[in-house]
């Protein structure tokens, strides 16, 4: 049974949802808005409007993605200590204020503060908002559920860079007050409609210091860590589609700056649009079965980069990877909330975020490291890199699936 302490309206009065999931989802979507706003803009911003050096704007970013992995360890679980609703509100509005704070900023020290306070925040928002979903969605419905928070993900980050474009003619910093207003609507919307869904068990020694094992159970729960690793191998492999392809294509002379946020833009729409469709029709099939459907679709989608950089082969490529993501992202979720204990739930979640926080970082970074060897040996290397790691990942998803608990599940 759900709590309905703390909540200042009853949720179900104020939308037609039976469950604090359908708000979880509805946040979501505002942040997906916001980090969609920001983005394509960031780099323009930094150079025009913060006066910072080109040469320093990756070291931003990586403050950014360097923040959230500094504090996914050490409060990542704090959900599970304090409750979902007072995190969700506090590091919703974190995020909010230091994007407003951001628009104001001027200079290197100062963004890069105010980037690691963002992280910072931010390395709860989306763990925490999983959570509320798992918490309240019967087991054989969660799947559906994390379908439903991936389209209203990518809902906002189609619709994010659309407002942003109109609030750069304002100015770039607009683009961030404009972001910070969306993150501080869905703080006030979780303070005044979400339900509190954590219950305190009689377990927990709030007198015990906690260490570091604790508070990231992929250090001690060697299910999650191979789960995770391979995960993590895919990720990395397909971010290099985010950050290898503008590249790939503005060099070859296809697509102008332009032309790649439409690009990517088409992709989030196919998100949007078949997500639920594609996660109802293969309702029935096994999670390992899922996750080797993906690794075929994503090599598919190297394989079309790999033939030429013209336009077909460009749509093909994101079209295919978008399907990949359509297929895996909302499987993730829901098995990681079937490994962790009652008590737990937050903290593992956490630590399946920190795999997006990784590939965020390593991504970038190998992606581009490698088209300056070769411009197609990202989708060369990708090719057998994700082979690999989709089969082993698919056999931990059956040893999974094989278990007791897994047979319980979806």
């Amino acid at each position: 049974m759900l709590s309905t302490k703390n909540a200042i309206f009853a949720f179900p009065a104020l939308l037609p949802s039976k469950q604090p999931a359908s708000l979880a989802v509805l946040l979501l979507f505002f942040v997906g808005f916001a980090d969609g706003s920001i983005l394509p803009f960031f780099a323009l911003w930094a150079q025009n409007d913060a006066g910072i050096a080109v040469s320093f704007i990756g070291l931003l970013l990586a403050c950014y993605a360097g923040g959230e992995l500094i504090a996914t360890p050490l409060i990542g679980g704090i959900a599970d200590r304090i409750g979902r609703r007072p995190v969700i509100m506090i590091s919703t509005a974190g995020v909010g204020l230091g994007f407003v704070a951001l628009s104001f900023s001027r200079g290197l020290i100062t963004a890069i503060l105010l980037l690691l306070w963002i992280g910072i925040c931010e390395s709860v928002v989306h763990p925490t908002i999983f959570t509320v979903i798992a918490d309240s969605t019967p087991a054989e419905q969660q799947r559906r559920q994390f379908a439903r928070g991936r389209v209203a993900l990518n809902a906002g980050r189609v619709l994010g860079p659309l407002c942003g474009a109109i609030l750069a003619k304002v100015s770039l910093g607009a683009v961030f007050l404009g972001s910070g207003a969306a993150l501080l609507v869905a703080a006030a919307l979780s303070g005044v409609c979400l339900v509190e869904t954590w219950e305190a068990t009689n377990e927990a020694d709030d007198e015990e210091e906690e260490s570091l094992a604790d508070l990231l159970p992929a250090f001690r729960d060697a299910r999650l860590a191979r789960l995770l690793l391979w995960f993590l191998i895919i990720e990395v492999a397909g971010s290099w589609v985010e950050s290898v392809l503008p590249l790939y294509a503005y060099n070859a002379g296809t697509l102008t700056a332009s032309g790649v946020g439409l690009l990517f833009s088409y992709a989030a729409l196919l998100v949007v649009c078949l997500q639920l469709l594609v996660t109802r029709a293969l309702a029935s099939v096994s999670g390992s079965h899922m996750v080797l459907a993906s690794g075929t679709v994503l090599i598919g989608g190297f394989a079309c980069l790999n033939l030429s950089a013209r336009t077909v082969s460009l749509l093909a490529a994101v079209t295919l990877f978008a399907f990949a993501d359509m297929l895996v992202a909302p499987l993730i979720p829901t098995i990681v909330n079937t490994l962790a204990p009652p008590d737990a739930k937050a903290t593992y979640q956490s630590a399946s975020s920190v795999t997006s926080d990784l590939r965020d970082s390593l991504g970038p970074a190998t992606g581009t490291a490698l088209y300056a060897v070769g411009a197609r040996l990202p989708w060369l290397i990708g090719i057998p890199v994700t082979a690999v790691a989709a089969w082993a990942l698919a056999r931990q998803m059956a040893h999974h699936e094989e278990s007791p608990v897994g047979r319980n599940e979806p």
